[in-house]
């Protein structure tokens, strides 16, 4: 008796005895049949208006490796072959078609925290963040556009998996909303549309617990007076506060980004002391990326240069009471209070650095609230406060006026300066004595922000200081584009009305106990808004990226 597998071994030789001679003589048929096949493929690869994306098994590596070898160049040219009604969402789809395993791989990395942050600092993102001509390139790419243009692609992406994971992190997400590809994005001609209606300057402070971008530890450069921290200030909420304007937001003040666009440039904030406290608060800032070196005090501690070696980058402060030159008149050697100011010349000591500075932020007002003789040649023409019956009186908005239509007229007359010199107009920074005044025991005690609602603009002598100043530059502006010139402002004014909490009252120099600082303002404090507003004014004034 045979064995089952004897049996079974000759049924299936059998088979092949059988099969063999029939496959012989369907010879002859096939092979037309597989030429017909050949040429209809060829012809539908051809033609085919979505045709499969072939990738090496190498070029899948590299991609899970995160390094496009390729560099960006290559990515609009893929992505454009697509379809255009493919949103962002189906990017790793498109570049992947065909290969269900490449596509399930990245639905893990867009639900892996860990997965999702190695491809954030993967050497293809960080070489697409730092290079603009790269991300020009696909910003403009077809792709782009049409994404752009349909908000719901775009909706899409923002709640999908890997945005919303990427949201959860606000350290990340904050770094990415600053970074210069999110930048150059957001200067894209549809968001200049909506950048164009928004007033960076009226809007409200909202509360935001986060941590603030230094400290009094972590910059060695903050003058005593206006280290608040160091003198007793117990309260930190005021650092609490974020400017939000009502149409918009305000990114937040990155150093590097900074840095990197005034690279080889010289800088020059032009005023009194409440400049300089906007200087030291961007030294602050800066020092954060690169510790500047100190290259410059003048005698008094008026005139200071810091450098920035990394950067090629020059940050200066010329101190100027008026802008125009002006004494203070003297009695028996001893200052009297009074002060001759000369309407129709500039300061000398800070224009005769204008042709080497490339960026002058320009500031003036808490000096003209004293006496002043107003003079133009050798004639006075007026006075403030000073009562006279022989002189014409003056309002200090009037005296305001004149002092910066000098400076702005000698900035568009300027022969030698840059040809690529910006001007900015810093807004009048409000101070908030209350109970009296500076020498009269006014105060400055209030620990939190007034709303919107608190403020009366109407009424406010702040307010109208701020206007004069907007009306010269604007004048000035009108006059200078005719030549190439560039202005803009850097409005603070209806911001910091708001903020009476951030000066230092009784909180500064020891030796000046029964004086209050309701004038400067705290380093860290409310003042650091200031270079955010000037950072989003100099992008789009100096065209910088």
């Amino acid at each position: 008796m045979k064995s089952l597998s004897t049996l079974f071994q000759q049924k299936h030789q059998y088979g092949k005895r059988q099969r063999c001679p029939n496959i012989g003589r369907l010879v002859p048929f096939m092979l037309p049949l597989v030429f017909i096949a050949t040429i209809f493929s060829t012809i539908f690869l051809l033609y085919s208006p979505n045709p499969l994306a072939i990738i090496s098994k190498e070029g899948l590596d590299s991609f899970f490796r995160h390094e496009q070898p390729q560099g960006l160049d290559s990515v609009p040219e893929q992505l454009t072959k697509e379809q255009p009604q493919a949103g962002l969402d189906s990017v790793p789809e498109q570049l992947m078609q065909g290969h269900d395993s490449v596509e399930k791989q990245f639905q893990e990395h867009d639900q892996h925290p860990d997965q999702k942050s190695k491809f954030l600092n993967s050497p293809f993102f960080q070489e697409h963040d730092q290079h603009p001509d790269q991300k020009s390139k696909f910003l403009n790419s077809p792709f782009f556009q049409e994404h752009d243009q349909h908000p719901d692609q775009k909706s899409k992406f923002l709640n999908s998996p890997f945005f919303q994971e990427h949201d959860q992190h606000p350290d990340q997400k904050s770094k990415f909303l600053n970074s210069p590809f999110f930048q150059e994005h957001d200067q894209h001609p549809d968001q200049k549309k909506k950048d164009i209606k928004c007033d960076l300057f009226k809007g409200h402070w909202v509360r935001e617990s986060r941590e603030h971008l230094y400290t009094n530890s972590s910059c060695a450069t903050i003058p005593e007076s206006k280290n608040c921290f160091k003198h007793g200030r117990k309260d930190r909420h005021f650092l609490n506060w974020r400017w939000k304007p009502d149409e918009c937001e305000l990114p937040r003040m990155d150093a590097k980004t900074f840095l990197q666009m005034v690279q080889q440039k010289k800088m020059a904030f032009i005023g009194d002391s409440v400049a300089r406290n906007h200087f030291e608060s961007l030294l602050c800032l800066l020092s954060q990326e690169e510790i500047p070196k100190d290259v410059y005090k003048d005698s008094e501690d008026r005139f200071r240069t810091w450098y920035f070696p990394r950067h090629d980058f020059t940050l200066m402060v010329l101190w100027s009471k008026f802008l125009v030159a002006g004494e203070e008149r003297m009695i028996n050697g001893t200052g009297s209070g009074a002060f001759d100011v000369q309407m129709d010349k500039v300061d000398i000591n800070w224009a005769k650095y204008l042709p080497d500075i490339d960026y002058a932020i320009i500031s003036a007002g808490h000096w003209f609230f004293r006496l002043l003789y107003l003079h133009e040649g050798e004639n006075i023409t007026g006075c403030v406060y000073c009562n006279e019956p022989n002189v014409t009186g003056q309002n200090v908005d009037f005296a305001l006026r004149m002092a910066i239509r000098a400076a702005f007229n000698y900035i568009n007359e300027c022969k030698n300066c840059s040809a690529h010199l910006v001007t900015l107009l810093r807004t009048f920074a409000p101070a908030h004595f209350a109970n009296g005044f500076w020498n009269t025991g006014g105060n400055c005690n209030r620990t939190a922000p007034f709303g919107e609602k608190e403020i009366d603009l109407g009424s406010s002598f702040d307010w109208q200081v701020r206007n004069v100043q907007v009306e010269e530059y604007e004048r000035a502006k009108k006059v200078g584009e005719k030549q190439g010139k560039r202005f803009g402002v850097v409005d603070v004014t209806r911001a910091m009305l708001m903020r009476p909490d951030g000066h230092p009252g009784e909180h500064w120099n020891k030796w000046k106990e029964g004086y209050n600082d309701c004038v400067h303002w705290c380093i860290p404090g409310p003042v650091d808004t200031w270079s955010e507003l000037f950072m989003a004014v100099l992008r789009k004034e100096a065209g910088l990226t």
